[in-house]
């Protein structure tokens, strides 16, 4: 029978500052990059919307990722920026806590990303109902970051 771990014990570690930034990038067509900018999305604004989900999928992750502690978030910077018809989203996450928060940057650019795709999707698909060109790349974690032990 196969042994299955549950949480990672984690009480013994000390208490020290983590900080991890994600980022993902979004490819849209040109029609979808011209409604967000212009605010002609019938759903609303997509980079305001999408910055809520990424924030709440920061503070969700122990519910989605069965492992995952549930820290105490202590701030979350979300940022988007336009690379021709790219989206990229990027996540800053930090706690001052006994394990990282790398998941929690992860799960924010994802659903920030979903999100967006989303509320755009009606513009995305093609005469026959698929995304030939839209996609999610490139999510990654760029830096994590750990101070020092607490006294």
């Amino acid at each position: 029978m196969k042994k299955i771990d549950g949480i990672i014990p984690v009480g013994h570690k000390p208490m020290i500052e983590r900080v991890a930034v994600a980022t993902g990038v979004l490819h849209l067509s040109s029609d979808s990059v011209d409604a967000i900018q212009n605010g002609l999305v019938a759903k609303g604004d997509v980079l305001e919307a999408s910055t809520v989900a990424a924030i709440q999928a920061v503070k969700d992750t122990p519910r989605m990722i069965p492992h995952c502690h549930i820290i105490p978030i202590e701030s979350c910077n979300v940022t988007w920026e336009w690379e021709d018809c790219h989206l990229r989203c990027t996540v800053t996450v930090s706690a001052h806590w006994k394990t990282g928060v790398e998941m929690e940057a992860l799960c924010g650019v994802s659903t920030g990303l979903l999100c967006a795709w989303d509320m755009v999707k009606s513009l995305e698909k093609d005469s026959d109902g698929q995304y030939p060109e839209t996609k999610i790349q490139n999510l990654r974690v760029i830096e994590k970051r750990k101070g020092e032990p607490q006294d």
